[in-house]
């Protein structure tokens, strides 16, 4: 089927789909760099007044921003209480029983006890994953490219995909919100590759170049019918397809994903430098 890639200045180029997010709602991925007068920004004509149908677009958005942090808050409350907050409850039954052991049998507290050390660990390990999955700490004090790093490593330990992670041009701390969002969207692609591909391998590459940043992931996964998918987005909630392309646009940058079902799927996004 010929086709082609379509971007934001309406130009195209050969390509095996097309694929251009149209505007639409925030996800609960956008929670830290969106407002509501974003929303107004991008149903306006000029930036302070709203189109015409843009009034009801921007209501609609807005509504759905508030569904959207409500929605976040119980993700996390859960993530909370089936995560640390259970590990807490089992250490302290844990503590019971070798206050028990102390006086009865003293032999089978040491093993007890690292049995106790190893479940302090998991606990740890737990509340530090949710604090990243929050906001890495490293990517305030390291910056974007170690963060990305040790993301995608610990990644591929943990779903057993072979991973690659490429960096072109001069390494360097990039301005503004922009390494938050980028992280953001690359986390939120490599998550589609871990829940829908049925990948073996991915590979992120940063090209870092004067005038613009580009980040693309590929999977060798199963891929999927993009332009299905775009007509069904609003039906099946797919939000973590619209937060990427909503991150991108904030930042004046483009998403574009290519796929075909069998053949993998490539995700890349294009950010400017300089004046934005």
């Amino acid at each position: 089927m010929a086709t082609s890639w379509r971007r934001s200045s309406g130009s195209s180029e050969p390509s095996s789909i097309t694929t251009r997010w149209s505007p639409a709602g925030v996800t609960s991925r956008t929670r830290s760099n969106f407002s509501l007068s974003d929303l107004q920004r991008m149903y306006s004509n000029n930036g302070s007044h709203p189109a015409p149908d843009g009034d009801k677009q921007f209501r609609d958005a807005s509504r759905q921003v508030f569904q959207i942090i409500e929605e976040e808050r119980m993700r996390i409350a859960r993530d909370m209480h089936d995560g640390p907050a259970q590990s807490m409850a089992n250490l302290v039954l844990q503590a019971e029983i070798l206050e028990r052991l102390l006086d009865r049998n003293p032999k089978q507290l040491v093993t007890e006890l690292a049995e106790f050390k190893n479940s302090v660990r998991n606990a740890l390990e737990e509340t530090r994953q949710l604090i990243f999955d929050l906001r890495p700490m490293t990517l305030d004090d390291l910056g974007l490219i170690p963060t990305l790093r040790k993301f995608i490593k610990e990644y591929g330990d943990r779903y057993g995909l072979s991973t690659r992670f490429n960096v072109v041009g001069q390494e360097r701390r990039l301005p503004g919100n922009m390494e938050g969002v980028l992280f953001r969207i690359t986390q939120e692609a490599l998550t589609n590759v871990h829940k829908h591909a049925r990948a073996k391998m991915a590979e992120v590459t940063m090209n870092l170049q004067p005038t613009r940043v580009t980040v693309v992931v590929k999977d060798d996964g199963q891929g999927f019918d993009v332009a299905r998918t775009e007509a069904n987005l609003h039906k099946n909630k797919n939000l973590g397809l619209l937060s990427m392309r909503e991150r991108a646009e904030l930042e004046k940058g483009a998403l574009e994903i290519r796929s075909q079902p069998g053949r993998g799927t490539e995700v890349k996004v294009e950010i400017p430098l300089g004046k934005r």
